[in-house]
């Protein structure tokens, strides 16, 4: 099986902090993807996430750019569709779409933005979708649904290549959505820890089975936090320990169905954390996937 292995850049913009320097490592260690979370409003000092992406693929060459994820109602489905576009198009074809329905009620209201309710949330994702790939396909695309339209709307260019649209969501209906339509699912381990992560990946491949789609077109990735050389810890989400015991938790995870993983590196210093992984850690589980190891968690 082909794995990918991704790494968070922290958005944080505190004095020392370089999102551009970080996301260059992580080309430079060889990981696959870098992505940010997009929770733009909060009293910490932080960056906005697709104008911090925008200034790391500009420095980079090679490695793919992910969303994780953007909140639908921060942005017009429509603009997005045409940001997303002019990404993909500038950066060489290496976005990664991340969208998901918005986790902070309390960040829409500090905006002046109405929060939606949670089924309306789902109903905003699928609408999102429906208008972003009728931009990317068709001209003069009109759309009308219950929260989002658009009316005989046109982007030009539309995309020369597939730009795929990975789901943050773990709520039955939505996780219903995600495999009937995303091209990939990245839950957090600290909203769905592994004995509900692997029911809900199962809802998620049942879904697109139902949707007559072959379930293992949809990307399975799982984002969590490492701690690399640092004492077993009981936080929800956290996997922490020696390189080998932390290479032994992931392989567990990709024998669960996820053959993507993501990282957060949290700590006084990520980027060695980085290193260790990149050397200690992630070649050990690929040794440990090809020798057909048994699900540890």
């Amino acid at each position: 099986m082909e794995l990918q292995f991704g790494l968070a850049v922290s958005p944080s913009a505190q004095p020392g902090a370089d999102p551009v320097r970080d996301g260059v490592l992580a080309e430079s260690l060889g990981f696959d993807f870098v992505s940010v979370s997009d929770h733009p409003c909060g009293v910490a000092p932080n960056y906005e996430a697709w104008t911090m992406l925008s200034w790391i693929a500009a420095a980079t060459s090679r490695i793919r750019i992910a969303t994780r994820v953007l909140g639908v109602p921060y942005r017009s489905p429509a603009l997005v569709a045409k940001m997303a576009e002019t990404f993909h198009r500038l950066s060489g074809g290496r976005l990664i779409l991340g969208l998901g329905g918005g986790y902070s009620d309390d960040e829409f209201r500090a905006f002046g933005l109405r929060v939606p309710s949670p089924g309306e949330k789902v109903r905003g994702l699928v609408e999102a979708i429906d208008i972003i790939r009728g931009l990317w396909s068709e001209p003069d695309f009109s759309y009308e649904g219950r929260l989002h339209h658009t009316e005989r709307a046109n982007i030009a260019p539309r995309p020369e290549s597939p730009i795929p649209i990975w789901l943050g969501t773990f709520g039955d209906q939505a996780l219903t959505v995600t495999g009937r339509l995303a091209d990939g699912w990245i839950p957090s381990h600290g909203f769905a820890p592994p004995e509900q992560a692997a029911a809900m990946r199962a809802r998620v491949r049942r879904a697109a089975v139902l949707a007559g789609r072959d379930p293992n077109a949809v990307t399975c990735a799982y984002h969590l936090e490492v701690h690399v050389g640092e004492p077993a810890s009981t936080e929800p989400g956290v996997i922490a320990g020696s390189a080998a015991e932390v290479a032994k938790r992931l392989t567990g995870f990709v024998e669960l169905g996820f053959t993507t993983l993501s990282f957060a590196l949290n700590g006084p210093d990520p980027a060695d954390q980085a290193r260790r992984l990149a050397h200690d850690v992630l070649p050990a589980v690929r040794a440990g996937v090809a020798g057909e190891t048994s699900p540890t968690f």
